[in-house]
C-alpha cells in the first residue's frame, strides 16, 4: 500500500472529522459522536508554532486525497516544560496494522529528536489497546503509570496508561 505523510492543511477538517468518528477509531480517541467538521477546521486554523500535525493520505481513483491517519505533537508552552511534548494519533480502521501508525509516529519523533531537541515525549493510551501499546514500546516508550477511570467509553469508565520516551537527555542518570 502506498501512502504519503504530509503536514495537515486547511480543508483537511472533513477527512479528519470522518476519521475521528469512524467505528474502530472513535473508541480509542477522546472525541464525541456529535463533533462537527467546523470544529476540526477551526482546530487546524488555530495551530501554532508549537503544534506539529501530520496526516497520512492515499490517492483516490479520481486523484482526490483520502485521509487514512493523523498524528500530532504538541510542545508544552510553559517555559519549565518546553522540553516536553504530548502525542496523539489515530489511523483509519481499514488501514490499522499496515505501517501507517508507525510512519506517522516516526515523522513526529523525527521532529521531536532532530529539529526540536525534545527530551520527553508523552502520551496516554487506553489500557486495552494492545496493538498501540506494542507499537509505542517498539518506539522506545515505557509505561510510567495508570490513570484510573480517566475516560468514558461506551458508558463505562476506562483506565489509561501514561507512557513516555526520553531522548537527548544530557547527563542522563537512568533514574
Amino acid at each position: 500500500m502506498q501512502f504519503t505523510i504530509r503536514p495537515v492543511q486547511a480543508g483537511d477538517g472533513k477527512g479528519i472529522n470522518a476519521l475521528r468518528r469512524m467505528p474502530g477509531v472513535f473508541e480509542n480517541t477522546l472525541g464525541i459522536p456529535s463533533e462537527r467538521i467546523q470544529r476540526n477546521e477551526e482546530y487546524i486554523q488555530s495551530l501554532d508554532r508549537n503544534s506539529h500535525q501530520f496526516v497520512a493520505v492515499i490517492q483516490g481513483t479520481n486523484g482526490e486525497e483520502f485521509i487514512i491517519g493523523m498524528a500530532g505533537l504538541g510542545v508544552y508552552d510553559n517555559p519549565r516544560t518546553r522540553h516536553v511534548a504530548g502525542v496523539g494519533i489515530m489511523v483509519h480502521a481499514e488501514y490499522q496494522r499496515q505501517g501507517v501508525g508507525m510512519r506517522l509516529m516516526e515523522a513526529l519523533l523525527d521532529i521531536a529528536d532532530n529539529w526540536l531537541m525534545l527530551v520527553r515525549v508523552e502520551l496516554t493510551v487506553f489500557v486495552d489497546n494492545a496493538p498501540a501499546i506494542a507499537m509505542y514500546k517498539k518506539l522506545g516508550f515505557v509505561i510510567e503509570g495508570t490513570k484510573r477511570a480517566e475516560a468514558i467509553r461506551n458508558g463505562r469508565y476506562i483506565d489509561t496508561y501514561m507512557m513516555a520516551r526520553l531522548q537527548n537527555l544530557p547527563n542522563q542518570t537512568g533514574e
